[in-house]
């Protein structure tokens, strides 16, 4: 298909759609309901890690069991994003966002009343594949209501309320389990979710392409989302497991079959799960790319962070969340923002600038000590998210404005996967380089401490405390003796984390060519266009 057959298919597209008159439909509505939706997927996200403390307490949980709630969660969502995105192309993206909806707040309640970690695991796993159903379905249903010119200002303002969720996730969170109970991090998404559904109901209107999918990609289905569970479980595992365990590489091997397999497969069948044609567009390959590098810097960066400010500065939680405001604000002002600037200029500048501005936060990021002030944190935290605005904004209209209309759940739940996978990967890979500069630095630090020396496996449980930022303080220890273990295990756990932000800062700076490659979906090339006419 040439260029000017894209234009033109997508203006036959938008034209097939008229402006809706009234509140059914309305695009702004649209917004607001889809926004609510979203944003009960995206504080889950980070609000319940705050909780997991108080709930490994009140229901004698061990340390896997924890982990569960958080890895059960995330990797139910990140297999299934493409193919619930395929449901919304099939059924209808309205449908499915409300089936979404009522779902994850259905899990939601059901964890507050669990009275086992098993309970609560099995409904997190049902939260996922909820919480997979909405968000591809919400930037479906902006792709089909939007006129093509106001899609990246529509885009940008649910990239806000993803950031502004993704980052008030430890603020809220902290208050919640602190002045009410670990349950009422579950409850709230009740109420929130039956606001979602009321206006849903009330609002949204289902678009269908006139080509859109009539049947199941049932092979393909299983092959993706076997190597997508390889791929996710590998990176879950790795840091308990080693690096060099064979379980972690059987795991990327048979993901990589799994997906050779599924794309060969793509080619036969007559309507495909992910047509393999889509990827024959650079732009939108470039801005899938550019999400997945966008998260392992973000994601991966973020996560040692929430570990300096409470384990190393000793704030609470909730002072914590606090500290990362600069950097939540930038992200809320920034992505509105940096939507108009796409609308005006395009991807490319934006996406290259947001991903240097980046590059540049998680360097200073990576200068960070023990005694670095409120002030300096929070100009690299805001940097970070003046960077990022404009990146999960770009990227996302990219990548669905460069799919065909019957595709574009499909090219939602591809952004999602790419973004999940990234996080996952960045958690995965700058967690090993992390344990790698601390297993190397801490034996010696210890050492020039004039500290005892390590026996047996002391020093493997020492090091695990320390890449938390946790001095391995044996009970009833003096006064001085603790303060000298802290020292040395924040020192160094700071020279692990300043090499994982550098690598962060690295994976950024790649980032910048890969935006090069993007530019506008056709989408609103032919907005843009008709804008003129």
């Amino acid at each position: 298909m040439t260029s000017q057959t894209t234009v033109e298919k997508a203006l036959q597209d938008d034209a097939a759609a008229p402006p809706a008159k009234g509140l059914r439909g309305h695009p702004w509505l649209t917004l607001i309901s889809v926004a609510i939706g979203v944003m009960m997927v995206a504080l889950d996200g980070t609000i319940v890690a705050i909780a997991n403390p108080a709930i490994q307490k009140d229901l004698g949980a061990t340390f896997a069991q924890i982990q569960w709630i958080t890895n059960g969660y995330f990797l139910a969502l990140a297999v299934t994003l493409i193919t619930a995105g395929k449901l919304g192309d099939r059924f209808g993206h309205r449908q499915t966002f409300l089936i979404g909806v009522t779902g994850f707040a259905a899990a939601s309640g059901a964890i507050g009343f669990s009275d086992s970690v098993t309970l609560v695991v099995t409904f997190r796993v049902l939260q996922g594949l909820f919480g997979a159903l909405l968000m591809p379905a919400a930037l479906g249903l902006l792709r089909a209501t939007f006129p093509a010119e106001k899609l990246n200002m529509a885009i940008g303002i649910w990239g806000m309320v993803i950031g502004a969720s993704t980052a008030g996730g430890p603020i809220l969170g902290g208050l919640l389990v602190q002045h009410v109970s670990w349950q009422s991090v579950f409850f709230i998404n009740v109420p929130v979710g039956v606001i979602a559904l009321i206006i849903g109901f009330v609002i949204l209107k289902d678009h269908r392409a006139e080509n859109a999918p009539k049947s199941f990609d049932v092979l393909g289905i299983a092959l993706l989302s076997t190597a997508m569970f390889c791929l996710v479980w590998a990176l879950i595992k790795a840091p308990a497991w080693g690096w060099g365990d064979a379980k972690v590489w059987i795991f990327l091997g048979a993901s990589l079959v799994a997906f050779v397999l599924f794309g060969f497969w793509e080619t036969k069948v007559r309507e495909p799960l992910i047509p393999m044609t889509l990827f024959r567009s650079v732009p939108l390959t470039a801005g899938t790319i550019l999400m997945v590098l966008m998260a392992i810097a973000f994601m991966g960066g973020l996560f040692f962070v929430t570990f300096y400010l409470q384990n190393v500065h000793g704030m609470s939680p909730v002072d914590a969340g606090l500290h990362l405001l600069p950097l939540t604000g930038m992200m809320i002002v920034g992505s509105p923002l940096a939507g108009a600037m796409i609308t005006k200029v395009g991807p490319r500048i934006p996406l290259a600038g947001g991903m240097a501005l980046t590059a540049v936060a998680m360097y200073g990021m990576s200068t960070l000590a023990t005694d670095t002030s409120s002030l300096i944190m929070s100009i690299w935290f805001a940097m970070l998210g003046l960077g990022l605005a404009p990146v999960m904004v770009g990227a996302t209209e990219v990548i669905v404005g460069n799919a065909p209309m019957e595709l574009s759940g499909v090219a939602g739940g591809l952004q999602q996967a790419a973004m999940q996978i990234g996080g996952s990967l960045g958690t995965a890979v700058l967690g090993a380089v992390m344990a790698s500069k601390v297993d190397s630095d801490l034996a010696g630090n210890w050492a020039d401490a004039g500290l005892p020396p390590f026996k047996g496996d002391q020093l493997d449980q020492a090091s695990q405390a320390v890449q938390l930022g946790m001095g391995p303080v044996p009970p009833h220890a003096p006064a001085a003796l603790a303060d000298k273990i802290n020292a040395v295990a924040h020192d160094t756990f700071m020279s692990g984390m300043g090499l994982a932000c550098l690598v962060a800062c690295g994976v950024a700076a790649v980032a910048i060519f890969v935006a090069l490659l993007t530019k506008r979906g056709a989408n609103a090339e032919a907005g843009a266009g008709a804008a003129h006419i």
